[in-house]
């Protein structure tokens, strides 16, 4: 389950628009409210502490998964440059709620990894992390050699998600596993 004292990335700030400080961000989120409704947002530089910054405004770049937003007392090309490669966060208490056949991504991570042989399910790992930035990938450690391989997170090669039962099963192309 979510830990609630966590962090979820939900957006990257990938450089600066014009020159009155707005900033591009790169989307890594369903909930396009995050980066259009004004409000407090958290901001992450590198590994320094989450610090609150005001969303003034925000739109849509037309057929791009990029937002350009302006911040409060970000108002010079040169300050959107200091918070290039910024994250954007939200606690994971914030998560919104979701439809019954939903989930958040952070929920995938520790589920087993399943694969159907004979007929029969059979356990080849765990899911240990996600790699979002420009695919949605999911790590899985596999259990016969601990080696970590990345397994695009896409309906034919991840079939079915269980959450309740803490499992998801994959149908990898061959060779995928031994990469």
């Amino acid at each position: 389950m979510i830990n609630k004292n966590e962090w979820l990335i939900v957006g990257l700030i990938t450089s600066c628009h014009g020159i009155n400080g707005q900033v591009k961000v790169k989307s890594l989120s369903d909930f396009e409210e995050r980066f259009l409704q004004p409000g407090m947002r958290w901001l992450q530089k590198e590994n320094e502490p989450p610090s609150l910054i005001e969303l003034i405004s925000g739109y849509k770049q037309p057929g791009k998964e990029t937002f350009i937003v302006k911040l409060k007392g970000v108002n010079s090309r040169n300050q959107a440059e200091q918070l290039k490669k910024s994250k954007i966060l939200v606690k994971t208490d914030k998560l919104p709620k979701l439809k019954k056949e939903e989930f958040h991504l952070l929920e995938l991570i520790n589920l087993d990894v399943k694969t159907l042989e004979n007929n029969e399910l059979k356990i080849i790992g765990k899911v240990i992390n996600l790699e979002n930035e420009k695919n949605n990938l999911l790590v899985i450690e596999l259990l016969k050699n601990q080696k970590e391989v990345l397994i695009p997170f896409v309906k034919e090669i991840v079939p079915l998600i269980d959450i309740k039962n803490n499992f998801l099963i994959i149908n990898p192309p061959n060779g995928l596993l031994e990469l």
